[in-house]
C-alpha cells in the first residue's frame, strides 16, 4: 500500500509474480517471473501464485530494524544499544506521525497483505476449481491473512479502518473502525480460517488450522486484556473459555520441544530445528538468494553486542555482524533463576573465542605482574583457538571482581587479572541497581556491552559483511499456547490459579537442567558456520585460529564457581503451589519494585515475568505489556531510557502508535476534498 492508494494493477506487480520451483525444500523458495494481468487472479493458478506471494509479508517483522523498534524497544526486557534509538525506546518527540523509519513501512505493508487476502477471498470462490483439493485451504489463507494482519494493526494503532474488498481503482476515502468492531472482524475472519484449513500442511511453512487456533487464542486473549477495559465487559468471559479451548487444542497438535535448545539449535538453512514440533508457524528463510528480496532475515544484526573492536576478535561470520540495537536489561539478567533455569543459558552468549592470534593483546608489564603466577610480560593473554572475552552474570554482593584501572575489559578476581576480556555486572561494594551503570558491563554506560540473545544468530550466511539471514524465523510456538491459556485461568480468579499453575509447570519443568545435563554447554546458530562453504580458506577467515563461537559459556563461574554438577534442577523450578509464585525468591523483588501487593498482581506480574524466561526477544513484548496497561511501570522500572532523558512518554499517547502522515496526508472525506487539519487530528490517535 503506497500512501494508502491501493492501485490494483500495482498490487500485483508487487505480489503476484511468484512461482515455486520443483526443486525447493518448501513452498516459499520461489523465483520472480512474469507479472500478469488482473485477469491471471480469476485462474486457479494465479490464485495458488497470490497465495504463495502472500506468505511474504509474514516475514516483515524480521526484514528491518522495525523488527526491534516495533516489537521489542522501549520496554523492560530490552534497551537500545550501541545504535541509539530515542523515538522508540524512550518514547521521545522524535516518535511521532512523520516516523518513517518503521511506522509508516508498517502501516504500509499490513494494508498490502490485506489487499492480497481480500482478493483470495473474493476470487477463490469465483475463479478457483472447486474440484481441486487445495479450494478450501486458499480460501482459509486468505482469511487467516486478514485475521492475522488486521491483528497486528489493532495491538499497535488501535482501531483502524477495515477494507474488507479488494480495490479496483484508487481508494482515498476511509473511515477508522472501532477496536469493538476490529476485534470482531477479526474473530470471525480466524474462525474462517479455523474451519476451513488442514491440520497438516501440505508444504512446508504453509498455515494450518493450528495457526488460526493460536491467532483466536492471542486475539481472545487481547480482547480480554486491561487495554480494552473501557468496553470488553460483555465478551471477556467467553473469551477467557475460548483463549483455553483454542490454545489447549495447539498444545495437543503441536507437541513442545523436550529440550529448549531444540529450538534454537541452528546448524545450516532448512534444518532440523526448523522442523520441530512446537513451532506452530514460521516465516520462511533459506540460503537460496534468489528469495531473498530486498530485505531477508535481518533479526540477526540487532541483539549482537559488539566484539570486534576488542583485541584478539576480529568480526567473521560466526560471530555476527553486530548492528547492536538491542541489549538486554538488568530486568532480563534477573528475571531467570540462572542457577536451575536453563533458559537463561540457551538463549543468552556468554563467551566469544579468539580468532586472531596477531591481534590478541598481550601482557603489559605493569599486568603482568597482576596476572597468574609466572606470567611473562609481552606474552599472548590467549591465542588463536581459546577463549578471549566472557561475561560473568553475577549479583551485588560478589566479592571475587575488581576493574583493573588501565584496562577497561580487564578484570581482577579474587586478586588476580583475567587472561580473557572479562565482564562483570557487579564488581566488589556495588549495590544492586535495575538501571545505572555498574561492573563494566553495558547497562546505562558501555552500550555496546552486553550479554546478547542467541536466537538469531545464523552462522550460515554468505560473507561476514551480509545482512541477509537464512534461519526461518519463529512467528507462533505452542509454548505461548501454553502461557495464554495459564493467563487465561488466572484471569479467571484465584479459584482457577491451581489450574494455572499446572500449564505454567509445562514449560518450567521442561526449562530445567536434566539429569545428566551438561550445564556449562552454548548451543546458537553461530556454530552453522562449521557447515557453511564460505567458512573455508580466507573466504571466512577461518584457519587454525579459530572462530569467534564459543561452545561454553559463564554458567559455573557466574554462580559464585559453585561445583560442577549434572543433577537435575526440575525440583528448583518446578511450582508446587500458588504460594511458591507469591513468595518467590526470584520474582519477589520485581513484586516489589513494581508495587504488587495483591495476589491477583502477584499472579500476572508472574505471568509476564515467565513470557520474558520463555519468550524473551521474539517479537511480543511490546504489544504484551500494552495489552496489559503495564507498559509505563515496566519501563520506567527496568529501561535506561526512561532516566536518560529526551522522553515524552505518557500513558495516555504511548499506548498506541501514531497514525502515519502519509496515510493521513493521502486520504479524502465522503466528499472526495483532502481532510483538513481537524478531520486529519480526529481521524488520529490522541496526543499525536
Amino acid at each position: 500500500m503506497k500512501r494508502n492508494k491501493i492501485l490494483f494493477v500495482v498490487l500485483l506487480a508487487g505480489i503476484i509474480g511468484a512461482s515455486i520451483t520443483s526443486c525447493s525444500s518448501d513452498f516459499l523458495d520461489e523465483k520472480l517471473t512474469t507479472q500478469y494481468s488482473t485477469d491471471r487472479l480469476k485462474t486457479t493458478e494465479g490464485l495458488d501464485e497470490l497465495s504463495t506471494g502472500a506468505y511474504q509479508k509474514l516475514k516483515f517483522k524480521f526484514n528491518y530494524v522495525w523488527g526491534i523498534e516495533l516489537f521489542n524497544l522501549g520496554v523492560d526486557e530490552f534497551t537500545d544499544a550501541n545504535n541509539s534509538i530515542p523515538s522508540y525506546n524512550c518514547y521521545s518527540a522524535d516518535l511521532n506521525s512523520a516516523e518513517s523509519d518503521a511506522n509508516s513501512p508498517f502501516w504500509d505493508n499490513m494494508y498490502g497483505a490485506i489487499e492480497s487476502a481480500n482478493t483470495l477471498i473474493q476470487n477463490v470462490p469465483l475463479y478457483y476449481d472447486q474440484s481441486n483439493p487445495n479450494y478450501n485451504t486458499r480460501l482459509g489463507e486468505g482469511y487467516f491473512m486478514r485475521g492475522y494482519f488486521y491483528l497486528q494493526l489493532v495491538a499497535q494503532y488501535g482501531g483502524v479502518p477495515l477494507k474488507l474488498a479488494p480495490s479496483t481503482s484508487v481508494d482515498t476515502y476511509y473511515t477508522r473502525a472501532s477496536e469493538e468492531e476490529c476485534f470482531a472482524q477479526i474473530i470471525a475472519d480466524l474462525e474462517q480460517a479455523y474451519d476451513l484449513l488442514p491440520t497438516t500442511p501440505a508444504e512446508t511453512g504453509r498455515i494450518t488450522k493450528w495457526a488460526a487456533a493460536h491467532y483466536l487464542a492471542k486475539a481472545h486473549l487481547t480482547r480480554a486484556s486491561e487495554l480494552y477495559s473501557s468496553w470488553n465487559a460483555s465478551t471477556t468471559t467467553a473469551d477467557l473459555a475460548a483463549v483455553i479451548k483454542y490454545g489447549s487444542e495447539v498444545v495437543a497438535a503441536h507437541p513442545l520441544c523436550d529440550d529448549y535448545v531444540n529450538l534454537w539449535d541452528y546448524q545450516k538453512a532448512n534444518s532440523a530445528n526448523e522442523k520441530v514440533s512446537e513451532v506452530v508457524l514460521a516465516a520462511q528463510f533459506s540460503d537460496d538468494q534468489t528469495t531473498w528480496g530486498r530485505y531477508g532475515n535481518q533479526m540477526h544484526l540487532y541483539y549482537p553486542s559488539v566484539y570486534q573492536d576488542i583485541a584478539g576478535t576480529k568480526r567473521d561470520i560466526s560471530g555476527g555482524r553486530e548492528f547492536s540495537y538491542a541489549r538486554a536489561t538488568n530486568y532480563t539478567m534477573d528475571v531467570f533463576d540462572r542457577v536451575n533455569d536453563s533458559r537463561f543459558w540457551k538463549s543468552f552468549i556468554t563467551c566469544y573465542g579468539c580468532n586472531t592470534t596477531s591481534g590478541a593483546p598481550t601482557w603489559s608489564d605493569a599486568n603482568a605482574k597482576l596476572g597468574p603466577r609466572g606470567t611473562v610480560a609481552g606474552s599472548k593473554r590467549f591465542t588463536g583457538g581459546e577463549l578471549a572475552i566472557k561475561y560473568v552474570v553475577n549479583d551485588a554482593g560478589d566479592s571475587r571482581y575488581e576493574p583493573v584501572v588501565n584496562d577497561a575489559t580487564g578484570v581482577l578476581k579474587d586478586g588476580i587479572m583475567q587472561n580473557t576480556h572479562t565482564f562483570v555486572r557487579y564488581f566488589n561494594n556495588e549495590p544492586q541497581a535495575w538501571v545505572g551503570k555498574h561492573g563494566n558491563e553495558g547497562y546505562y554506560g558501555i552500550q555496546k556491552r552486553s550479554v546478547a540473545l542467541s536466537k538469531y544468530r545464523d552462522g550460515y550466511r554468505i560473507s561476514i559483511a551480509s545482512q541477509f539471514g537464512t534461519r526461518d524465523a519463529i512467528l507462533a510456538r505452542s509454548a505461548e499456547d501454553v502461557l495464554m491459556v495459564a493467563e487465561a485461568y488466572a484471569r479467571q480468579g484465584e479459584a482457577q490459579y491451581d489450574n494455572a499453575i499446572i500449564w505454567i509447570n509445562k514449560l518450567r519443568d521442561r526449562a530445567a537442567f536434566k539429569e545428566g545435563e551438561d550445564r556449562s554447554v552454548n548451543v546458537d546458530g553461530g556454530q552453522a558456520y562449521k557447515n557453511n562453504s564460505y567458512c573455508t580458506g580466507n573466504g571466512g577467515g577461518y584457519s587454525s585460529d579459530g572462530a569467534v563461537y564459543w561452545d561454553k559459556n559463564t554458567y559455573y563461574e557466574s554462580n559464585d564457581d559453585m561445583s560442577a554438577t549434572t543433577a537435575s534442577t526440575k525440583a528448583g523450578l518446578h511450582i508446587n503451589s500458588v504460594a511458591d509464585i507469591y513468595n518467590s525468591k526470584i520474582d519477589s523483588p520485581i513484586y516489589a519494585k513494581l508495587g504488587c501487593t495483591s495476589n491477583a498482581d502477584k499472579m500476572m506480574c508472574f505471568i509476564l515475568n515467565e513470557r520474558t524466561r520463555e519468550l524473551c526477544g521474539e517479537t511480543l513484548r511490546w504489544e504484551d505489556l500494552v495489552r496489559t496497561k503495564t507498559l509505563e511501570a515496566r519501563w520506567k522500572a527496568f529501561n535506561d531510557g526512561y532516566v536518560r532523558g529526551n522522553t515524552a512518554f505518557s500513558a495516555s499517547i504511548h499506548y498506541y502508535r501514531p497514525i502515519p502522515q502519509t496515510f493521513l496526508d493521502a486520504i479524502t472525506n465522503e466528499n472526495g476534498k483532502s481532510l483538513t487539519s481537524e478531520e486529519k487530528a480526529a481521524m488520529q490517535n490522541p496526543g499525536y
